[in-house]
């Protein structure tokens, strides 16, 4: 091009020309990313500092993702002692149904569903985890929930042990006993039909008294002397969970529980059946029981209130970096954001400027081609 040469008019309007076009490029580009920073040679400053707070926000973002995860931790946490706490309500019942009984198979019977209970406890916590972390599991899953980018400010959630019941430090609710049944013999010389005062161990007027484990008086039998051996069968039979059978002079007791069998006479001594009785076969162990189940919906209840302080603590927090998240973007979207609107009017006005250059360019050429008209 070295060799053209270009009249001052025409390189002027050709340089006005060549302006624009820069110019509508540069608006078109911001108009079609949205900013008006679009890499640091269009603002250092500006593309820098708003790169900062695009990265604290980008940081914040992935705090607020396990903020989210904890708040979920912290409500499966919630849901198990809830659960938990139905079935201590429901055990408790089994434990004042037993108390309104004086069966001992019913308290047997009422102590065995108390441990399926404290099964399904245990079961519950280990099912109360989320995405790794169970809050009711005990040791390896207390919970630290992170709230700023440099780990300064942060919370730590300890776990609690509710997968053992029987543990001193979580619930505190042992398993009862369950009874087995036992059997006892007595002598007793004699066939059936033979009266019992003509054996070597009854008299007429003695009195048999039957007993269970409460000191509760279950059945008795006043010997007559027409009270015969059957009738002392009759006597066990006719007692829940318990029953006699006489074979070859000897009388054998079977009960679920512990019988025990006492003569007014000194003959024959009393005797016991070798059973098990259930955890609930005395007043005492019931209330005992009723005591520690107390015991553990007061740890359930205040359990819930701290897992409920935390969790508003996180939720709390959650809002906030999500306000502080807005902040930041607000603030880097102001440096770096373009106004469409204006940016819209610069372009149309850039290119009605350059139709103008354009026809300002035709003009200084045609003047430049005046001078043909002399030859």
């Amino acid at each position: 091009m070295g060799g053209i040469t270009l009249s001052s008019a025409v390189r002027t309007n050709l340089n006005s020309l060549q302006a624009t076009s820069e110019l509508m490029s540069s608006v078109q580009e911001k108009l079609s990313t949205g900013k008006k920073v679009n890499s640091a040679l269009d603002n250092p400053n500006s593309f820098f500092t708003a790169k900062g707070l695009e990265n604290r926000a980008s940081d914040l973002s992935t705090l607020l993702d396990d903020m989210g995860q904890s708040v979920q931790t912290l409500k499966a946490a919630d849901k198990g002692i809830e659960a938990i706490s139905d079935l201590v309500d429901s055990a408790k019942a089994k434990a004042n149904q037993a108390q309104q009984t004086s069966s001992q198979s019913e308290r047997a019977q009422y102590a065995s569903e108390y441990n399926e209970l404290m099964t399904q406890i245990e079961d519950i916590a280990k099912d109360s985890g989320y995405g790794g972390k169970n809050l009711l599991g005990g040791t390896g899953n207390d919970l630290s929930v992170t709230f700023n980018e440099d780990g300064s400010s942060s919370l730590g959630i300890s776990s609690v042990d509710y997968t053992d019941t029987s543990s001193s430090t979580g619930l505190n609710l042992s398993d009862l006993t369950e009874a087995t049944s036992g059997t006892a013999t007595l002598t007793v010389t004699g066939t059936a039909g033979t009266t019992l005062d003509s054996t070597a161990n009854f008299a007429t007027g003695d009195v048999i008294t039957l007993t269970d484990a409460n000191g509760t008086e279950v059945a008795s039998l006043e010997i007559e002397a027409d009270t015969t051996i059957e009738d002392l069968e009759a006597l066990y039979d006719d007692v829940d969970g318990a029953s006699a059978a006489f074979a070859s002079n000897t009388l054998t007791v079977t009960s679920d529980f512990k019988l025990t069998t006492a003569s007014s006479d000194a003959t024959p001594a009393n005797f016991t059946t070798d059973g098990t009785d259930s955890g609930f076969a005395t007043d005492s162990d019931i209330d005992a029981a009723l005591s520690k189940l107390k015991g553990a919906q007061d740890t359930l209840r205040s359990q819930a209130s701290t897992f409920g302080t935390n969790l508003s603590i996180v939720e709390g927090r959650q809002d906030f970096t999500n306000a502080i998240i807005n902040t930041l973007e607000e603030g880097a979207g102001k440096l770096t954001l373009a106004d469409t609107n204006e940016e819209g009017a610069n372009l149309l006005a850039l290119q009605t400027q350059q139709t103008l250059a354009s026809t300002s360019l035709s003009l200084a050429a045609q003047a430049d081609q005046n001078v043909l008209r002399l030859f």
